[in-house]
């Protein structure tokens, strides 16, 4: 989430949020939030240093990842609750992210402690000029 700057930001991307499993697009995210796509994009990129998109796609990551190792739940249904669409979807974009297949993933982790993974750890750095003094 932005720490900061963020010209209230934090409600459309808690609504996104809680519409990953959805196919969620710049525009609905701009409608919802009654701004432009041209204005959303630029408030996103100065409060989160990534794209809409991309932050979404690492949002629905993080979710997956969560998932994998907190539940049995099958790879086809992970990969509809996170927004991915389809299993072999899933399975190409997070072999992608993380470097083993989802199921790999899950007998890796699962059972484990659930590791905490926060927007700002998926996203790219920020510029130090971005942040907020204080």
């Amino acid at each position: 989430m932005p720490r900061c700057g963020d010209d209230g930001l934090a409600p459309v991307l808690q609504w996104a949020l809680e519409h990953l499993h959805r196919q969620l697009t710049v525009a609905q995210m701009a409608a919802w939030a009654s701004v432009s796509t041209r204005t959303l994009v630029r408030r996103f990129h100065a409060a989160t240093g990534t794209t809409p998109l991309q932050w979404l796609h690492a949002q629905r990551l993080a979710r997956a990842r969560h998932l994998l190792e907190t539940t049995d739940l099958p790879i086809e249904q992970v990969s509809r609750l996170c927004g991915m669409g389809t299993a072999g979807n899933l399975r190409h974009h997070f072999t992608r992210s993380a470097g083993v297949a989802p199921m790999d993933y899950r007998r890796a982790f699962h059972g484990r402690p659930a590791r905490t993974v926060s927007a700002d750890s998926l996203a790219p750095p920020r510029r130090a000029d971005a942040d907020c003094g204080g």
